[in-house]
């Protein structure tokens, strides 16, 4: 099994697929994609918890009507259901999503 991937992967294997993620890695609940939209975010409110890391580019994330700037490097957490999209973003924006857990999302607990 592979356990290692770079953005550059990422966007290698999005030129051989017709949507604008890929699957790289799935084990048990979790799945790693790399996705790059193209100008707009048509992205629905999903049935898993998933985490964005947001591997380069910047603009503003929208969660549940609320909007907030992110930019490289930051880590993005959407529970289950959450309406949410990506705004204003530059050309070279680009995430890996990790979508884990069961449907309808895991219990919140504190840290």
């Amino acid at each position: 099994m592979k356990i290692q991937f770079t953005p550059q992967e990422g966007a290698t294997l999005l030129k051989s697929v017709p949507t604008e993620f890929v699957t790289l890695l799935a084990h048990g609940s979790l799945v790693v994609e790399y996705y790059k939209p193209d100008k707009i975010d048509r992205q629905q409110p999903h049935k898993r918890d998933e985490v964005y890391v947001v591997t380069s580019g910047s603009g503003t994330f929208v969660y549940d009507g609320e909007r907030t700037p992110f930019k490289s490097g930051d880590l993005l957490f959407v529970p289950a259901g959450v309406d949410h999209r990506f705004e204003g973003f530059t050309d070279d924006f680009a995430t890996w999503v990790l979508f884990y857990g069961p449907v309808g999302g895991e219990k919140s607990s504190s840290v």
